[in-house]
């Protein structure tokens, strides 16, 4: 691909004339300038296209584990990181809805040991069709999207906008990588927020420096189209080059880690978090090993407490009653955890210890934490009411059973 010039706004420039609409032709004009961008013609019309490429970013090519994990039965092309279409839009509103534009398309495919990225502008709504259009043909050529909650947002108002038009096709990618879910997996308990660019910054490392706020945007372009300055433009240009980079950055952090069987990450977090996709995907002995890890991590009290609940249902099921016990003894507290720790050690010394007094035992002191945790205000009252009338059945249950060992201890 021939070199391209980085223009005054961070991009590159191209070499191609540039033809304006009559619309908004001295904005038009403006912005041109400022980014080093092209006019783009196709039998739909015209838009504006900006490409740029950003080195120091590579991909990872995921390995059948990660594969299993992140899309299974999914096609071959997704195991090929060249056939991916990372995708990010701006839109007029941030809501969605049949009067919802995606005025920017950005899309990045990994080219040249970096970044090669593609951007799609709309200076006034007659140029939408050209720029669906264009944006049909690319994921033709790499038909695996990728995106960062593109499956609720994106993905859905494109495809609304494709069928408006009545004259363009929606394509149909042949799979759809929505990052946004693995990285709550992984992130949400240490950061709280997974917006972009709080995983840029704690998981990646990257700073984005200035920054306009995505709140912001939508008033941008619908003063620019009313006639408004080019200028404010620009960095909305720069966002959302940046949110497809470190879309980029991010899958490939997110591959590494679920490519790791053996779970050599030394974040207990990180641990926890692939735990859990690999028990969401049904990989229970791999879930298993990682929660074994992450307890013996350092992790955060509450997250302990679900790890070690989480792993004592494993045992369980394996049929390891003896590590599952060990568990739940070490889990009981005044917690959601806590009072399953109740319920199954309850249940494992009816039936599997034959000692109906532990159990009984068992369900008084659970009921006496849901008492305190309800007085204290620790528990909501629709938690509390459902699980202490769970308990209360088995307290009566095993008061009954109790009381009959004891008569037939007596008689005989």
């Amino acid at each position: 691909m021939p070199k391209r010039e980085v223009g005054r706004a961070g991009n590159c420039r191209e070499d191609d004339p540039v033809n304006l609409s009559s619309a908004g032709a001295v904005g038009s004009e403006r912005l041109t300038q400022l980014l080093g961008a092209s006019v783009k013609r196709n039998i739909h019309g015209e838009h504006l296209s900006l490409h740029c490429w950003h080195g120091g970013t590579a991909p990872c090519l995921p390995n059948a584990a990660a594969l299993r994990l992140l899309a299974p039965n999914a096609p071959d092309e997704v195991a090929d990181p060249e056939q991916w279409l990372f995708l990010d839009t701006e839109t007029t509103g941030l809501a969605g809805g049949t009067g919802t534009y995606p005025f920017l398309v950005g899309i990045a495919w990994w080219e040249g040991g970096g970044l090669e990225v593609e951007q799609l502008f709309m200076r006034e709504y007659s140029e939408e069709r050209s720029l669906l259009a264009t944006l049909a043909e690319r994921l033709a050529e790499r038909p695996v999207l990728v995106t960062f909650n593109g499956k609720s947002f994106d993905w859905p108002l494109l495809e609304t906008r494709y069928r408006m038009t009545r004259t363009i096709a929606p394509p149909e990618p042949r799979a759809h990588l929505d990052f946004l879910h693995p990285a709550r997996n992984l992130w949400r308990l240490r950061l709280g927020s997974v917006r972009l660019s709080q995983l840029e910054r704690h998981v990646l490392g990257w700073e984005r420096g200035a920054d306009v706020p995505s709140e912001l945007i939508p008033s941008i372009y619908l003063d620019f189209v009313r006639g408004g300055r080019a200028e404010p433009l620009v960095p909305v240009f720069q966002h959302n080059q940046m949110d497809l980079r470190g879309l980029a950055g991010l899958s490939t952090r997110i591959l590494s880690l679920l490519s790791d069987e053996e779970g050599t990450s030394q974040d207990g977090l990180e641990l926890f978090g692939v735990s859990r996709i690999c028990e969401r995907r049904g990989e229970v002995t791999r879930a298993r090993k990682l929660y074994e890890q992450s307890i013996v991590s350092t992790l955060p009290e509450e997250t302990n407490r679900a790890a070690r609940a989480a792993l004592a249902r494993l045992a369980k099921r394996d049929g390891d009653l003896a590590r599952a016990h060990e568990l739940w003894e070490s889990a009981v507290c005044n917690t959601r955890e806590g009072y399953e720790a109740y319920e199954q050690l309850a249940i494992y010394y009816e039936h599997e210890a034959h000692d109906p007094r532990r159990a009984l035992a068992l369900a008084r002191e659970a009921l006496d934490q849901l008492r305190r945790a309800n007085q204290l205000g620790t528990i909501t009252a629709a938690a509390y009411h459902k699980t202490k009338e769970r308990f209360e059945y088995r307290l009566s249950r095993l008061e009954r059973k109790a009381s009959r060992t004891l008569l037939d201890t007596l008689c005989t």
